[in-house]
């Protein structure tokens, strides 16, 4: 795998959920916790499961043709109530409004330094 900063890869990650009009895009900063599994998380939300996996395509097109980067994994693909993507230091999870506000990522980690970023 290329190496890319972890800065690169989330810019060019949330690039990709705008693309296709992801809403509620957040980053969580982990890496001063050091029990983290990874750098960084961005979570995001789509409308449906249609968006939801348009929005994971989008991701995993637009990043593996501008920078080179594919990901490790990714789950959850097949319902698309939530898709998980692993790119080594940032992890992606890509949600419909029930599985986000049920799971509440941002609360299990409230540790890290939480940025918003605009949806357009």
């Amino acid at each position: 795998m290329k190496e890319v900063s972890t800065k690169k890869l989330v810019e060019t990650i949330v690039e990709g959920i705008r693309n296709r009009k992801g809403a509620g895009i957040v980053g969580i900063d982990l890496k001063k916790i050091k029990e983290a599994p990874v750098e960084y998380m961005i979570v995001a939300q789509g409308n449906s499961s249609t968006q939801v996996q348009a929005i994971a395509e989008e991701v995993d097109d637009y990043v593996r043709t501008t920078i080179h980067v594919h990901p490790l994994a990714v789950d959850g693909k097949e319902n698309a109530e939530w898709v998980a993507m692993d790119y080594g230091t940032v992890f992606v999870h890509i949600m419909q409004r029930g599985p986000r506000e049920y799971y509440d990522i941002e609360n299990l980690w409230s540790d890290g330094k939480q940025v918003e970023f605009e949806s357009e």
